[in-house]
């Protein structure tokens, strides 16, 4: 395991699936092993019980078959497992009496089991010498012995050769589905927004891991209530900013009416627009920490053209003051399972954006596409777009292009991201497909039926 590195050699399953893999291997060759050697003495005894039992029946014979035809058929009792039979030479018998073919045993054997070589082979013999003085010969080769031996011990040893692969998978699939609860919990966690901070459910899992998630539980309730802490204290500061603010906007509007000389009325615009974009900002701060909460409010389905047409009433006045062709392409609509204020947020920023950064006399068109189940919103615009490489840090906080002339506070597209993202909505940014310049927004929803 050490040549391992990385995922694989830190992976549980790995190690469990390597060491029992390990394990079942050296277990099946030692039992294998044994199995076969036992088969092997097993085979071997059967073969001599059965020289011993053709040796006892062939003794019973009181003399020695007188022609040789009969000593012929006497002689090969299984030719297959070359079993021989001989009659060896006594006292009282002469050569002729014996004459017969290969293999010749010597008559000078004894009663008995014993392994004889005879001219180059090699023969496992029994030797029996009947109360009549006849001795009978019993033997077979060892090659073809241990032959048949293997074959039955490859036979008594072919079950667990089979099993093992079986076995292995058996442990590789079950290893699999007890594991199955861990990938499910790490999909839950890698699907969840970053305001779903929920307990995780544990009881799925094996006991030996439940002190570990309710730890993370426990982190996760820390986390929630430190989030909460700073989503108040920004909506806090804001709603107590905003009201001096106010106070200071108004005695601007009150001073304005006032006489006084242009450099001072030059100055006093400059800060009355300050507030103006102060009163903005904070606006945008408190639309941020309310799209960030967990809320529980129930959503429901809202009709994505309607809302289209709520947030254009709004925007038409800025786009005729900067004579912006703004309008929606086509008549398609679709069902988004929402809260109506969350979408009305995440259109409007997305238009207000296209709107202020497009240069006057520009074009903003608004589509609707239905297909495979999803609904895709998108929005194209013929402003100065956006570089590929600052496409997701616009998404941030108070981040902001710079260069392109417009006063913002840097808010919208990272308030329109995170209602995208509660609503379970896909927000990508690219170029336009058409000769002009410009940026394409488009956000993807899961239609519902």
């Amino acid at each position: 395991m050490d040549g391992f590195e990385g995922p694989v050699a830190a992976s549980l399953r790995f190690r469990l699936s390597l060491w029992l893999t390990l394990v079942i291997v050296i277990i099946a060759a030692a039992a294998g092993a044994i199995s076969f050697v036992s088969a092997m003495d097993e085979a071997h005894g059967m073969q001599d019980h059965q020289l011993r039992q053709t040796g006892y029946l062939i003794s019973r014979l009181d003399a020695v078959p007188s022609s040789p035809l009969a000593r012929e058929r006497v002689g090969d009792v299984d030719f297959d497992a070359r079993v021989v039979v001989r009659f060896l030479l006594t006292s009282n018998m002469s050569p002729a009496d014996t004459a017969q073919r290969p293999p010749v045993f010597s008559s000078l054997l004894s009663d008995g089991l014993q392994t004889v070589l005879v001219g180059e082979e090699q023969w496992r013999v029994f030797v029996k010498t009947n109360a009549n003085g006849v001795r009978v010969a019993v033997g077979q080769q060892t090659t073809v012995r241990d032959a048949a031996a293997r074959a039955s011990a490859v036979r008594t040893l072919m079950p667990i050769l089979l099993l093992v692969p079986a076995l292995v998978l058996l442990v590789a699939v079950l290893l699999r589905q007890m594991f199955k609860p861990f990938k499910s919990l790490a999909d839950e966690l890698g699907s969840r927004t970053e305001a779903d901070l929920g307990p995780l459910n544990h009881v799925a899992l094996p006991s030996e891991v439940w002190p570990f998630v309710v730890a993370i539980n426990a982190l996760l309730v820390r986390m929630g209530r430190s989030m909460a802490l700073q989503r108040r204290f920004i909506g806090d500061a804001a709603h107590e900013l905003r009201s001096p603010l106010t106070a200071m906007s108004l005695q601007a509007e009150r001073l304005s009416a006032a006489n006084m000389p242009n450099e001072a009325r030059i100055r006093l615009d400059a800060l009355s627009a300050g507030l103006q974009r102060t009163l903005a900002l904070l606006d945008q701060l408190l639309t941020l920490a309310r799209t960030q909460e967990s809320r529980s409010d129930s959503t429901s389905k809202i009709s994505l053209r309607d809302v289209i047409r709520e947030v254009l009433e709004d925007l038409v006045p800025l786009a005729e003051a900067k004579e912006i062709d703004l309008g929606v392409i086509g008549d398609a609509d679709g069902q988004v399972q929402a809260r109506l204020v969350d979408l009305k947020v995440l259109v409007k920023n997305l238009l207000d954006n296209a709107v202020r950064y497009t240069p006057g006399g520009g074009r903003v068109d608004i589509t609707v596409e239905r297909k495979d189940g999803l609904i895709m919103l998108q929005v194209d615009d013929t402003g100065p777009g956006i570089a590929p490489e600052e496409r997701e840090r616009v998404f941030d906080s108070f981040y902001r292009v710079l260069g392109n002339g417009e006063i913002g506070s840097g808010l919208g597209l990272a308030i329109t991201r995170t209602v995208a993202e509660n609503i379970g909505a896909i927000i990508e940014l690219s170029d336009t497909l058409t000769p002009q310049s410009g940026l394409r927004v488009r956000v993807t929803f899961k239609e519902v039926v």
